[in-house]
């Protein structure tokens, strides 16, 4: 059987929607406006809060792929450059619920936990010449999982403190702010007249974590106030914008929803848009600031505490509005597999499913969708001696040309379809071998003859270690190769949940994946 045979190479077709090649990532998001603003907002900010501005940041820190999704154009890094450009004026606090350490919840963009990406952030922000001040383990009660990673983080070197759960909150104001309540709470002191507390995700407890060191400066005779950063949902575009919709799509798990900011309407006359959680808890969240700084609650609305700039950096409306409905037909695929796997129940992907319809966008509005699953539906036809399930994937290169692949018995769909991209990007013929069947062989007696493996069939992982190796006497291989970094950011769908090593080779090349909720095999343990 030939590689060519074997990946079932079906390359070249064009964009089938006439739109122009590249066309969902024109640019829709000025960087440089968006940070001039930005900075300026939160300074500005600072100097009203009086001595001291905690300011919550909401989303990723870093590396926030939603946002340079749904804005064309939006560095995911932004929010670093921002600090970088604040660092001799701000201290930095994290913070990470114990419950989601206990869950092992994962961050869905890297395949990591929360813990782990604590720990990556640490590691980020000190590549940045930033630091961290402490770790704040929120909501803590002798989690055996979350006692660990504190342990660890000390052996590390690393300040820690741990919250324990608030008593009376929300509605006892009285113990909540008192010393048996925030006072309670270890204070953690910090030096900047910003102090930026940040999060692995939802939950974890930043707003807390403001709210206990604001008891705790006022107690010292500190003025100190509050803010917070959150990009989403954006709240001077539409309730229903597309943008904002895919806020929604992305907090599906959380049944999280936009809606019109009634205290921000009562007190200016003025349609603001904010979240369910930040309207619901204003009103206690203001009585606490009051009783905190024994006077005025310094906001009227919770879209008052924020200082977010992002909709006034959107150059490209339509461009945003096209990336967004991309977006929420992702997160529907993403919620269809999380409830596969048993992360996530029914309630979340029809939630999914109705904001999706709600744009008026199906499954197939995402192009690799349907070329992925003609790749799976000829496989099966044509036979090829395959005996399992046939499996499908389709990538978009940037030129707005669609490759597919699908599996075989030498290798998995994701193998295939990467080598053919790589190929059509390099102009070489199919006949030619990108990988030497003697290093093939090689693997496969590996896999067979001495790991036991069920299969020899080569993940994604598998393939490009044998390209690499391939490449150094090939000089094809190599040309193929270096193409690899042009699949950044292309748009790739497979007809089912990839294995782990196909999974994480797919991260680390950087493409936008979805799958559709099957599995590529009837074993049920997968390895």
């Amino acid at each position: 059987m030939t590689q060519a045979e074997a990946g079932a190479a079906e390359a070249g077709a064009r964009r089938p929607d006439g739109v122009a090649p590249g066309g969902l990532r024109a640019a829709g998001f000025d960087n440089e406006r968006y940070l001039k603003d930005q900075t300026a907002a939160i300074l500005d900010r600072a100097a009203k809060a009086g001595d001291k501005l905690y300011l919550e940041f909401g989303g990723k820190l870093l590396w926030d792929y939603h946002a340079s999704r749904v804005l064309p154009g939006f560095d995911p890094n932004v929010k670093m450059r921002l600090l970088k450009q604040l660092k001799d004026k701000a201290d930095i606090i994290l913070c990470i619920y114990a419950g989601d350490i206990e869950r092992k919840k994962l961050r869905a963009d890297f395949g990591i936990t929360y813990d782990a990406d604590a720990l990556k952030l640490i590691d980020d922000l000190r590549d940045w010449g930033l630091v961290i001040r402490a770790v704040v383990i929120t909501r803590y009660d002798l989690q055996p999982g979350a006692t660990i990673f504190k342990n660890k983080l000390e052996h590390l070197g690393i300040r820690v403190c741990t919250h324990r759960a608030t008593p009376g909150y929300p509605t006892n104001v009285d113990l909540i702010v008192s010393d048996a309540g925030y006072g309670a709470n270890p204070f953690i002191e910090t030096d900047k007249p910003l102090v930026v507390v940040t999060g692995p995700g939802p939950g974890s407890g930043k707003l807390a974590t403001c709210l206990s060191q604001l008891y705790h400066e006022h107690r010292r005779g500190v003025r100190a106030g509050y803010a917070k950063f959150e990009t989403f949902p954006i709240w001077n575009l539409p309730l229903k914008h597309p943008v904002n919709v895919a806020y929604e799509a992305a907090t599906a798990d959380l049944a999280d929803f936009n809606l019109i900011d009634p205290f921000h309407l009562e007190a200016y006359g003025q349609t603001a848009v904010n979240y369910n959680r930040d309207v619901e808890i204003f009103p206690v969240l203001r009585r606490i600031l009051q009783r905190i700084t024994g006077g005025d609650a310094m906001y009227r609305s919770p879209t008052d505490m924020g200082v977010n700039r992002a909709g006034f950096a959107i150059v490209n409306d339509a461009a945003c509005c096209e990336a967004a409905r991309q977006e929420v037909v992702r997160r529907y695929f993403r919620c269809a597999c999380e409830q596969a796997v048993g992360f996530v129940g029914k309630d979340t992907v029809q939630r999914a499913q109705l904001l999706m319809e709600e744009l008026g966008a199906q499954p197939t509005a995402r192009l690799v969708v349907g070329p992925a699953r003609d790749a799976a539906r000829r496989g099966r036809l044509d036979g090829k001696g395959h005996k399992g399930i046939y499996c499908g994937a389709a990538i978009e290169l940037a030129d707005g040309r669609i490759i597919t692949g699908r599996n075989s018995p030498l290798m998995h769909a994701s193998s295939s379809l990467v080598l053919n991209a790589i190929k059509a990007l390099a102009d070489i013929p199919e006949r030619l071998h990108l990988l030497s069947p003697t290093i093939i062989g090689s693997i496969t007696s590996l896999k067979q003859d001495i790991l036991n493996a069920r299969s020899v069939s080569l993940d994604l992982e598998e393939a490009l270690i044998a390209l690499s190796i391939s490449a150094a006497t090939n000089p094809t291989a190599q040309l193929a190769m270096d193409k690899l970094k042009e699949l950044r950011g292309c748009e790739v769908h497979m007809t089912h949940i990839p294995r782990p090593g196909d999974e994480a080779g797919l991260r680390r090349l950087g493409v936008n994946l979805t799958c559709e909720p099957s599995f590529s095999t009837h074993d049920l343990f997968q390895s």
